[in-house]
């Protein structure tokens, strides 16, 4: 007896549309092969040279008749003895020689213009081809769409591949951003009016339509723009801009088209674009014009924006760390409405955002997160997260069960210039002239009443870095005193002054410090309109990666007299300031070598040590002034 299977299971109709047009597809193809050997040339008798037919129709009364077979370009002729002959000729000037021969000798001449085999060879030839094509194209279209192929994207290339992400499943909240108050309290009418829309329709208000969240790299954009989705707990739509742009013309276009329906079709939903500066910048730019994929793509992408209703709850969300290449239009109200900018934090915001990264890590000291947030000017949300990371990593090196501020220190130093490189090893010439180095830079921030900003001086090898001088900002200032910038370009010769006193001679390693004075001389004199060569001028650009499209032209609107004051102005401003980090080091000789000695035999001098060597070379008046001494 044997078991119920049950009944079979039936195909996907994808499946059978499949195996069908296949089928069909198959038959066509043996349906053709046998066709064209049916239309192939063909006449009766024996097949013989064509020189055998001309001799045999030359004879008198030897052809009793002939018959021209047009398609086939071929003649069957019958001689007096009875046989069949026949034979291919070329063109019609052959077929009428030959027509001629046979008339005048008396034979009979027939001609087939085959007609219904000419129909058929081009039944066989063109049409029969394309439809077997078609029938195998749509065989792969319908399988490939159906089925789980890597191949059915080749299909899909148009499609923006913007998945919804459901917002009430995601766990980051407001709460979980740290340092950026400003960045919520705007994006909290956003979220209330995705959670409640019609109060604002009550009161006749108009929320913004987009928000263009800008800073600098590793600031937390994106995770503000997560936490907002998360608090109106409504779908999030993330893809990067490079996603739009395309080489085949039309794509991006197409790409934001499918992306805003199916977001219309999931509304009230949030759209987060990174990197818009990818699609986003500003049309017609660039040497010799523009990308015309990329306009059409922003086009669109200007279309949508402005195109789909309020009342549709749809809220676009850009971020970027370039605003200043976005295209004008992209910026204007009624498309991104709101623009929102989120810096590098303050001391309290380094603060709040290292507490809110160290839940669950057990330190050995909570006051060590006030330690570092003060000597981490600069750092942003991202840095500080790898700082962290790094001080948990190191604990567990040295089997340590909570985290010290020895490795919350060690981490800053490793996020800031690199791991220790244990395997460069340096020779005694190169460590003194590198002690001495250092050592100018520490000693000339003292002479300068900065001594409290030295925390450390180091000739440790660190990733692309010989050694360092690692200085603390007081306070996160925005607003800088032309003393201030003058006593910063002293600081960073101060090495360059050292080795020349010490061995008589420059090395590389103030190459760095030429670098940054330089470029520091360059804003001073070009930007902030400090010296008297150049005046109270714009020159130089904002600091900030150049962008041809718009930069190359403006540095064209200079002339050579202005861009000689400004050359001018900053060699001299250079070579002052190294002028007088010498004269503070010539009048602290005994302390650089003091310095450079322990630097020798310590490789890092910090602490008390540094705090009493320091000292001595601070001026009199040493309290935190600025003044040159």
């Amino acid at each position: 007896m044997s078991a119920d299977r049950g009944p079979k299971p039936q195909p996907a109709p994808e499946v059978r549309t499949f195996r069908r047009l296949l089928g069909a597809a198959v038959l066509l193809v043996l349906g053709w092969l046998w066709l064209l050997q049916l239309l192939g040339p063909s006449s009766p008798g024996r097949s013989v040279p064509l020189d055998t037919v001309e001799k045999a129709a030359a004879t008198p009364r030897g052809v009793v008749s002939a018959t021209f077979y047009d398609e086939d370009s071929r003649v069957a002729i019958k001689t007096a003895k009875g046989d069949v002959l026949s034979s291919a000729y070329q063109g019609s000037g052959e077929a009428a020689a030959l027509t001629a021969t046979l008339v005048n000798n008396g034979a009979t001449v027939t001609i087939d213009q085959q007609w219904g085999k000419h129909t058929l060879s081009l039944f066989a030839e063109y049409i029969l081809p394309l439809v077997i094509l078609a029938l195998a194209f749509g065989a792969i279209i319908v399988r490939f769409r159906g089925g789980s192929s890597q191949v059915r994207d080749l299909f899909a290339f148009s499609q923006s591949g913007a998945a919804a992400a459901d917002g009430s499943n995601n766990p980051v909240r407001f709460g979980d951003v740290g340092a950026a108050a400003e960045a919520v309290e705007e994006l909290a009418e956003v979220r209330d009016y995705l959670r409640n829309p019609r109060r604002f329709e009550a009161m006749g208000a108009n929320p913004p339509k987009g928000v263009l969240l800008a800073g600098p790299p590793g600031c937390g954009k994106t995770l503000i723009a997560r936490a907002l989705a998360g608090e109106a707990g409504v779908p999030f739509f993330a893809l990067s801009g490079s996603q739009f742009v395309e080489s085949l013309v039309g794509v991006g276009a197409a790409r934001v088209r499918d992306l805003f329906k199916a977001v219309k079709a999931s509304a009230p939903a949030i759209v987060f674009i990174d990197e818009l500066d990818a699609a986003g910048r500003k049309r017609g730019a660039g040497i010799g014009g523009g990308n015309d994929e990329r306009e059409q793509t922003l086009n669109q992408l200007l279309v949508e924006m402005d195109g789909f209703e309020r009342a549709q709850g749809i809220v676009v969300i850009g971020a970027t760390n370039r605003p200043d290449i976005l295209d004008p239009a992209l910026l204007r109200p009624g498309r991104f409405d709101r623009h929102v900018i989120i810096d590098v934090p303050d001391v309290r915001g380094r603060l709040d955002i290292l507490q809110k990264h160290a839940g669950g890590r057990p330190l050995a000291n909570i006051s060590d997160l006030e330690y570092v947030a003060k000597i981490t000017p600069g750092f942003t949300g991202a840095d500080l997260a790898s700082v962290l990371n790094e001080g948990a990593l190191l604990a567990i090196r040295r089997t340590a069960r909570q985290i010290s501020r020895v490795d919350l220190d060690e981490a800053v130093q490793r996020v800031m210039a690199g791991p220790r490189r244990r395997g460069r090893v340096m020779a005694p010439e190169e460590l003194f002239v590198l002690a001495h180095h250092e050592a100018g830079h520490a000693l000339v921030s003292a002479a300068l009443g900065l001594a409290a900003d030295v925390q450390r001086v180091s000739i440790v090898a660190r990733g692309q870095h010989v050694g360092h001088t690692a200085l603390t900002a007081r306070s996160d200032r925005k607003v800088l005193r032309q003393s201030e910038l003058l006593n910063e370009l002293v600081m960073l010769m101060a090495g360059v002054a050292a080795e020349e006193i010490a061995v008589g001679e420059r090395s590389t390693a103030g190459a760095d410090d030429i670098a940054q004075a330089t470029d520091r001389a360059r804003q001073i004199a070009g930007r902030f309109g400090m010296t008297e060569h150049v005046g109270s001028i714009h020159v130089v650009q904002q600091e900030g990666e150049v962008f041809l499209g718009r930069d190359y032209t403006k540095l064209q609107n200079l002339g050579s007299r202005t861009l000689e004051a400004v050359d001018e102005a900053v060699r001299e401003l250079v070579d002052n300031a190294e002028e007088q980090a010498r004269a503070l080091l010539t009048a602290r000789r005994e302390l650089l070598t003091e310095l450079a000695e322990l630097l020798l035999g310590k490789e890092t001098v910090e602490g008390e040590m540094l705090v009493r060597v320091l000292a001595a070379a601070a001026p009199p008046n040493a309290a935190g002034g600025v003044g040159l001494a």
